[in-house]
């Protein structure tokens, strides 16, 4: 049995895509008007996963250093108040699943966010209850696997599991030394075949079937 189930966000707990074009749009508005409205749905969604500084000189690579960190900051900024007010599309059956699964081992997440995006989510659907603990890059300056292995650590993980829908989860996860789950009905692919869940309702009985390394 597993100890611990660690959850990746978007893309695996909700779909957040349109609530960050909304407020990317309206931070590039203020400080680089020529670039508002570049941020579409269709440009985001094979960024999602990546870290951040890299999702924006995807989309706007015309910045130069100079002027990509107060945008990023204010890109940010913006997303994380934005997210709390409004929050974003929670997939399926997620709260009543969440529920079912934290009276059977704690839950986590780990996300390749920025601080404040977790406390954001938690604020706008009230799912922080669920979780023991949660990490991410914003915090820590690691990257995933690294934030992984360190919540696994500073909570006693002896067998945790990882949840996420990108081939960037599956990597961290493999490198944190990590089992991993697919969810398959997310933002991504992976390049092997995979345990895989089709929505986030079958989490229970896909985990049953998982034996812990």
């Amino acid at each position: 049995m597993f100890d611990g189930l660690l959850f990746d966000l978007d893309g695996t707990l909700w779909d957040s895509v349109d609530a960050i074009c909304i407020s990317w749009n309206r931070a590039l508005e203020r400080l680089a008007p020529e670039y508002a409205g570049t941020v579409t749905r269709a440009r985001l969604l094979p960024c999602m996963g990546m870290l951040l500084p890299d999702i924006l000189h995807r989309l706007v690579p015309e910045l130069d250093q100079e002027r990509m960190k107060p945008i990023l900051e204010e890109v940010l900024s913006e997303e994380n108040a934005y997210v709390a007010a409004h929050g974003g599309v929670l997939y399926p059956e997620v709260e009543q699943t969440l529920a079912a699964l934290s009276a059977r081992c704690p839950l986590f997440l780990v996300s390749n966010c920025q601080d404040g995006y977790i406390e954001a989510f938690f604020q706008a659907h009230g799912l922080g209850r669920y979780f023991t603990d949660y990490e991410n890059p914003g915090r820590t300056g690691l990257p995933k696997a690294d934030n992984i292995a360190l919540v696994a650590e500073r909570n006693g993980l002896r067998r945790p599991l990882y949840i996420g829908d990108t081939q960037g989860d599956y990597d961290a996860a493999s490198k944190a030394g990590v089992p991993f789950l697919h969810a398959a009905y997310g933002f991504g692919r992976i390049d092997r075949p995979v345990p895989s869940v089709a929505t986030f309702g079958d989490l229970p009985d896909a985990i049953c079937r998982l034996t812990p390394p």
